[in-house]
């Protein structure tokens, strides 16, 4: 009986699977105006097996282009799946820049875990070939900052980023790695769902992108501040992430 309960448990945590705020942009390089009509699309997920969660109204929703942060609050738009709430935005790309997204999750209580989850999410936009300014902080408490170009990127190309805690790096912290999985892949094991490496002393990380599409990276930290709920504190599980897109080569 003892043996049938243990097992049950091991089972039962090797499918908890990893959760990753998502903010996905309709275009990640706008060339031609016809792009220019930026979707944003907000969700918290467990992204290769498609599960998704409820997304609250965040506390926090921006973009920022050439030092100047403009909030999107006001235009999120409410969506549903299966009662499930995520969000949406409509944003027109007006001029060359890189645009930065981001936005800051009202904190999710998981149960499972014993934890709040507070994921601060972010993607960059490059409007136009500008090209610069892809690798400045925003200045949130945990980010992901790009030290390989966020955009622009093949399958196979390796992402290499700094994870900042209170504006200095972070050392020895795991980076948790999933795929946008849009096309019903399997996974060879559950191990396999989501990868993991962990930062160096400087806070970087690099990871191999093996296939085209949207790939998640997710920095986790244990956070400095606690959240009260019915009369008693937990802890916050604090996320620097980030979304990149790769493409394979196309025939002329």
């Amino acid at each position: 009986m003892k043996f049938k309960f243990a097992l049950a448990a091991v089972l039962c945590c090797a499918t908890t699977y990893a959760h990753f705020g998502v903010l996905l942009p309709s275009s990640s390089i706008v060339e031609d105006e016809k792009d220019a009509k930026e979707t944003l699309t907000f969700k918290f997920t467990h992204p290769f097996e498609g599960e998704m969660m409820n997304l609250e109204k965040p506390r926090a929703a921006e973009v920022v282009a050439d030092g100047v942060k403009t909030s999107i609050l006001p235009v999120l738009k409410e969506k549903k799946i299966s009662n499930l709430t995520y969000w949406e935005a409509n944003y027109e790309i007006k001029k060359p820049a890189v645009y930065q997204f981001y936005f800051d999750p009202v904190p999710y209580f998981e149960p499972a875990e014993n934890k709040f989850i507070r994921h601060i999410t972010k993607t960059v936009v490059d409007a136009y070939g500008a090209g610069e300014g892809w690798d400045e902080p925003l200045g949130l408490k945990a980010e992901i900052v790009p030290l390989a170009r966020p955009f622009g990127l093949y399958a196979g190309n390796i992402f290499t980023g700094r994870i900042l805690y209170k504006g200095k790096p972070a050392a020895n912290v795991t980076v948790e790695v999933e795929y946008l999985n849009e096309s019903n892949l399997k996974a060879p094991t559950e191990d396999h769902v989501t990868q993991e490496v962990k930062t160096n002393a400087a806070g970087e990380f690099s990871f191999a992108m093996p296939l085209a599409g949207w790939w998640g990276f997710a920095a986790l930290i244990d956070d400095d501040e606690t959240i009260a709920r019915d009369g008693k504190k937990y802890p916050v599980e604090l996320g620097a992430v980030i979304w990149v897109k790769t493409s394979d080569y196309a025939h002329k």
